[in-house]
């Protein structure tokens, strides 16, 4: 039996290294891209705060923001109006959406759609007062979902990524105002998106 040379057996031992590499990084590459449009299931928690954004002194502000958060999720999961529209601040605007436009929104998501969840992953928070009006800024990724009533698939009916959400402390809760370059007339509430609901 001829021994092979010594550098055979290296390139061959390399090709096989090789395709290992290969083979391990497409699988990384499927599972990140399935988890990248995998829905939230709803044990996972609605709003998610990435540890250290907050500081000591603004805990409690960070508390209250994600129960305002919850209070509004718990809200869409039973698909009740009436408790979700307090969320939404008497002066929300959202590039010509206001309170009632957003009302209207909410019913149609809630005719056409049946076990709603949402995700919320809090990037950042400030706290801004000026007198006696306290506002905060939440930046925020996530998204909403549901079952589509019709077809009975899954969808993401709405998403958003790094997202400045305004809110002002109103009534003894902290109420949505709106997002980043939200207030404006120029687009017509009948051709808005679902987005931005939250």
């Amino acid at each position: 039996m001829a021994c092979e040379e010594p550098g055979i057996i290296i390139a061959e031992f390399i090709g096989m290294k090789l395709k290992s590499l290969i083979l391990s990084l497409a699988l990384i590459g499927m599972v990140v891209a399935v988890s990248r449009f995998h829905q939230p299931t709803l044990s996972v928690a609605e709003v998610e705060v990435v540890p250290g954004i907050v500081g000591e002194r603004d805990q409690a502000l960070m508390r209250d923001v994600v129960a305002a958060f919850d209070h509004a999720d718990a809200a869409v999961r039973q698909a009740d109006l009436d408790a979700l529209m307090p969320f939404y601040a008497r002066g929300y605007n959202y590039y010509g959406l206001k309170p009632s436009d957003v009302r209207r929104i909410w019913a149609e998501v809630f005719v056409h759609y049946r076990d709603l969840s949402s995700r919320h992953v809090f990037t950042g928070v400030k706290l801004m007062q000026t007198g006696k009006v306290k506002k905060a800024s939440v930046t925020c990724t996530g998204g909403l979902y549901g079952i589509d009533k019709e077809s009975g698939n899954t969808i993401t009916i709405d998403s958003w990524a790094s997202e400045v959400h305004y809110l002002i402390y109103e009534d003894g809760a902290w109420r949505f105002l709106g997002n980043k370059g939200g207030i404006t007339e120029s687009v017509l509430p009948s051709s808005a998106p679902h987005h931005p609901l939250f």
